[in-house]
């Protein structure tokens, strides 16, 4: 994918404002997450209740926030953001969550958190990436919300195999100490970071840490959720 600068990178289209990187138009036309469950993001009949899957089983986070499916044109555009160095789509999909995110807070379908979390990749990853791309959304998100973001608050202590090459039962035990904490989070009320929900196993393992340890609540924060 390759977009001219001062082009939306969805439609091509010249932009007014160059930075914003999507242009209005887009942005009322991405597709929108059907009635969901509130944990699981899953389709339900009441979006305001959590869904049967999630009162047998309840995921360790409270509140699951995503912007759209995981479908194009947001899908092509974190693969495109993910596998290639185009570190400036940092800044574009972060504007998309956060525009997002503003309009449910103002409707109170949301609170917000007193600290911002990543998923972290490990050192080997972001060698090969060249840079954290989930990072660089937190900075955006921690700055334009006032939230406080800490960077390597979480950790990955081992080099996990790539969730998207597993099968859904063994997506669970991949990452087994995969993450260690390093500060305290006792009390506190904390939005984790990520850029695609699948399973959620990558989320609960992280959010099931930041509990036990004493979190108060956890959200997840995501821009895509499969369906």
């Amino acid at each position: 994918m390759l977009t001219m600068q001062g082009a939306c990178w969805l439609c091509l289209q010249a932009l007014k404002l160059t930075h914003h990187g999507i242009c209005s138009f887009c942005l009322r036309k991405l597709p929108s997450m059907p009635i969901c469950c509130l944990c699981c993001g899953l389709p339900t009949e009441h979006n305001h209740l959590a869904c049967g899957r999630c009162l047998q089983h309840p995921p360790s986070w409270q509140r699951l926030i995503s912007v759209s499916p995981y479908q194009p044109p947001l899908r092509k555009l974190i693969h495109h953001y993910k596998f290639n160095p185009q570190p400036q789509l940092a800044f574009v999909l972060a504007r998309v969550f956060v525009l997002h995110w503003l309009k449910g807070y103002r409707q109170h379908f949301w609170c917000k958190p007193q600290r911002l979390i990543t998923i972290p990749s490990h050192p080997k990853r972001l060698w090969m990436r060249g840079f954290d791309h989930i990072a660089s959304i937190g900075e955006y998100l921690s700055n334009w919300l006032n939230i406080p973001y800490s960077r390597n608050s979480l950790l990955r202590t081992r080099d996990t195999l790539a969730q998207i090459t597993l099968k859904r039962n063994y997506r669970h035990s991949n990452l087994n100490g995969a993450f260690t904490l390093t500060g305290s989070v006792v009390g506190q009320h904390i939005a984790i970071i990520d850029d695609v929900l699948t399973t959620g196993a990558t989320m609960q393992t992280a959010a099931q840490l930041l509990i036990c340890a004493g979190a108060q609540t956890v959200q997840a924060w995501t821009i895509c959720r499969t369906l």
